[in-house]
């Protein structure tokens, strides 16, 4: 196994696309690091990315932020202006592992596992969040709804990953909120979890709203049709059960020891519905 650390991206893209055999990227290295002691994988390329100029910055950027895809899940918990802007995003990431993971995981690395409970994911889906990809071609700005392609894959190319994730700017009056649920109180995967992100107009009335869901499906989900059913209301009755509606049809979940298809189908609807509240609140809703 060759452990490299490159002085460039594109030294780093260049080594990606040369190597015959299985890579690994390391930014955070909490999944890596697990994975190579527990013999789950045997990589024959290791490349250190995590000192790269800018990887572990967060910088606001045309009235939103950048994130670096060496950022940890505290580093984002610690910054003032990002937990302001975007608390939904902050607290999905915050929810990757213990304390101690805390200091080290990152969203870039929980989207690239390309598991479908990942909690950072909903919430960057409902952010409308774009990746930056960079390869041996370059530079290219993809929505993070397309990263994932199924369980543990994605739909970077050869040679290719992430650098960071930009999350665009706030108008006045708009928030967001990440809600999950698990079967203990801390460190599980997800049965089911909703992103939801609201803006409001000066009446308090839903002018736009992007709903997700992760764990119910192959990938995490973004439900047009539940955003669409918010828009133009302050949360009514008819407008939240149009909204879980709207989410119970998109999802498409398996049975396993977590919860039947039922049970996770509906608990991704109530999800929706009580992170819709919380964001509404957080955006200075008032009904």
């Amino acid at each position: 196994m060759k452990y490299v650390k490159p002085e460039s991206l594109e030294a780093a893209a260049t080594l990606l696309a040369a190597e015959a055999g299985t890579s690994r990227i390391l930014a955070g290295g909490t999944d890596v690091l697990v994975q190579l002691r527990s013999e789950l994988v045997e990589p024959d390329l290791i490349v250190d990315i995590k000192h790269l100029d800018g990887l572990r910055d967060i910088v606001e950027e045309n009235g939103g932020f950048r994130i670096g895809a060496g950022v940890s899940g505290a580093q984002m918990g610690e910054h003032a202006a990002l937990c302001a802007a975007w608390p939904g995003v902050v607290e999905g990431a915050e929810l990757i592992g213990s304390t101690q993971i805390q200091g080290r995981c990152t969203m870039v690395g929980n989207l690239c596992n390309g598991s479908p409970a990942a909690d950072s994911v909903p919430g960057m889906v409902a952010a409308g969040a774009v990746a930056r990809v960079h390869g041996p071609d370059g530079e290219r700005d993809v929505p993070v709804k397309e990263i994932p392609a199924g369980p543990g894959k994605t739909n970077l190319g050869k040679g290719e990953f992430i650098t960071s994730i930009f999350l665009p700017a706030r108008p006045a009056n708009a928030s967001d909120a990440y809600l999950r649920f698990i079967p203990r109180t801390e460190m599980d995967i997800a049965v089911a979890s909703a992103g939801v992100n609201l803006e409001l107009a000066e009446d308090g009335t839903v002018s736009a709203a992007r709903v997700a869901v992760g764990a119910v499906a192959p990938t995490v989900r973004l439900v047009p049709d539940a955003g669409a059913a918010l828009v133009g209301s302050k949360l009514d009755d008819a407008a939240i059960a149009a909204m879980v509606s709207a989410v119970e049809a998109a999802c498409s979940p398996i049975d396993d020891k977590r919860g039947t298809v039922e049970y996770r189908t509906t608990t991704a609807g109530v999800l929706a519905k009580r992170a819709a509240h919380i964001a509404y609140d957080r955006a200075g809703g008032a009904k």
